[in-house]
């Protein structure tokens, strides 16, 4: 067989903060998660320095819901967790969690999403 072939992204000047991490929310919260962290999600979404805070739903487990989050950098990075509502996140949102999230965090260096070229759309 044949490797896979992946496209590397651009480099660029900045290198963002690009996070992914699932959470197991308590069955019982699973289809209300949208709104009990809908506070949280909106205030980190208007941080200057987030560059996007995106929830899905697993389609094989509908108590885990997977976050997607960029920020601009380091010091973006930085600024999220010393916020008042990342803490008052840390407060509010562990009760409706079956177990501590899972994260993947890393500097990537790029400043938005690449085309998927494997899968390019041709008109």
């Amino acid at each position: 067989m044949g490797k896979a072939r992946f496209l590397i992204a651009r480099k660029v000047d900045t290198a963002m903060i690009f996070i992914t991490a699932k959470f197991r929310i308590k069955p019982e919260h699973a289809d209300a998660w949208p709104r009990i962290s809908a506070p949280f999600t909106q205030a980190t979404r208007s941080e200057p320095g987030c560059l996007w805070f995106d929830w899905s739903r697993s389609l094989d487990d509908p108590t885990e819901y997977v976050l997607v989050e960029a920020f601009r950098d380091g010091d973006a990075g930085a600024a999220h967790v010393g916020s008042a509502h990342f803490k008052q996140a840390q407060q509010d949102l562990p009760q409706y969690l079956v177990a501590t999230p899972k994260i993947i965090s890393q500097t990537v260096g790029q400043d938005d999403w690449a085309e998927l070229g494997e899968l390019a759309v041709r008109p």
